[in-house]
């Protein structure tokens, strides 16, 4: 990289100083290269400061920094405004940087990341990552994803002030993935997520979920009310379990769940999507941009009519717009080393997590709570939700998107709700 972010820190004691020292300490991962007045025993406008980083072009919000490093033959950039200061940048550099879409967030690397490893019992252990200090939120991906799903947000929200924990959840990579179908029930899920918790001295913590993990989080908030604090979904509704109704003869009437019986065989399903992990993930993880469509394949209906989940898509499929690249690569490594049994699993306790949810359908969900649907979402319809707020203390109703969060910009996502 010729153009680097540079972060010139420091100064005097005052309160006002002080702050912007602990923003600075937020925020200094977004730069290349931190000077530390404290460090280096300078502090600007001192201006052999400067000398410490080679970009020609400095930006500042006080004019009399810039005067010194004009004096040492470097351009300045009065911030008075983001869009003035990125214009003139960008005339400055021949770099270009005023684009119509807004700017990806702050992601994070596998490979930079703390990660954890906690035995449940004998046999089960779960990966975890985590970033910040504070108030612990957990957060549950779904099928077939990875803790890397949530690599956009795990950086905002520990910028924010938490300490943010993103689970692989079980059966998927570095969390084990045990055979049997029981472990996978969700009051097991939700019993292994408590030790989880004791062991790492969380008496309590925010669960936000997206698809299967939407449903662990409702049943955490359900059943373990005393562990969380707050709870929220993306794309997976709350609704108590009717006892009038069989669970499995509810969903046969839904088209679009046709696709989770035909993962019930166990080795079926594992055969066809592991055949070929990246054609596999390219398929199932795509934005509903008008480019990311992959036209003329068959989506969700009639899978078990016609063979198979992935029966009639092209043999070849371009990589997906949200995911790509070194991103596609560690989802397939992923895989390829906990394969799909676990994941599918899930899936293979329709009665069982019925039976647990009748246990419970008087009860109702207290904590402060927020439901985000997705106006694409083909399997999880946002009127799926509808009636919530009689079982679940929401927050007040608002209109908003489920982001495609992997472009930065609200076109919408098919997340396929699995």
């Amino acid at each position: 990289n010729f153009l680097r972010d540079v972060l010139f820190a420091g100064g005097s004691d005052s309160p006002h100083a002080k702050v912007m020292r602990g923003q600075i300490t937020l925020s200094q991962r977004h730069f290349d290269l931190l000077i530390e007045s404290c460090r280096v025993g300078l502090h600007k406008p001192d201006p052999r400061i400067y000398t410490y980083a080679l970009e020609v072009i400095f930006l500042d919000d006080i004019g009399e920094n810039l005067k010194p490093a004009r004096e040492l033959g470097m351009a300045t950039i009065l911030v008075r405004d983001t869009d003035t200061a990125l214009k003139e940048l960008q005339e400055l550099s021949g770099v270009q940087l005023l684009q119509q879409e807004e700017p990806l967030p702050t992601t994070c690397d596998p490979a930079t990341m703390s990660h954890g490893y906690v035995p449940i019992r004998p046999g089960v252990q779960l990966h975890f990552v985590e970033m910040g200090h504070g108030p612990a939120i957990c957060l549950c991906h779904g099928f077939p994803e990875s803790w890397l799903s949530w690599r956009y947000q795990i950086p905002a929200l520990a910028d924010a002030g938490f300490r943010v924990i993103a689970l692989e959840m079980k059966g998927y990579g570095e969390s084990t993935a045990p055979p049997e179908i029981e472990e996978y029930s969700q009051e097991q899920i939700c019993k292994d997520l408590t030790i989880f918790l004791d062991k790492l001295g969380i008496p309590q913590a925010v669960f936000i979920g997206h698809d299967w993990g939407g449903a662990v989080v409702w049943n955490m908030a359900l059943f373990y009310p005393e562990r969380v604090r707050a709870v929220a979904s993306l794309n997976t509704p709350y609704r108590p379990a009717d006892p009038t109704v069989d669970i499995v003869e509810t969903m046969k009437r839904f088209p679009m769940f046709d696709y989770q019986f035909y993962f019930q065989e166990p080795g079926v399903a594992e055969a066809e999507l592991e055949k070929d992990i990246g054609r596999t993930l390219k398929a199932l993880i795509r934005s509903t941009r008008p480019e990311d469509r992959l036209h003329s394949v068959p989506g969700l209906l009639g899978v078990q009519e016609r063979g198979g989940l992935l029966v009639g898509f092209p043999e070849n499929i371009p990589e997906s717009l949200i995911l790509h690249g070194a991103e596609l690569q560690y989802y397939i490594e992923r895989f390829q080393r906990s394969g799909f049994r676990g994941p599918l699993n899930w899936y293979r306790n329709m009665r069982p997590n019925w039976h647990w949810a009748l246990s419970a359908k008087d009860r109702k969900i207290l904590m402060p709570a927020l439901m985000v649907t997705a106006g694409k979402d083909v399997v999880l319809l946002p009127s799926m939700s509808k009636g919530m707020e009689e079982w679940v203390r929401m927050a007040p109703s608002q209109s908003c998107w489920v982001g495609d969060a992997s472009m930065g910009a609200p076109m919408g996502v098919e997340l396929w709700g699995w």
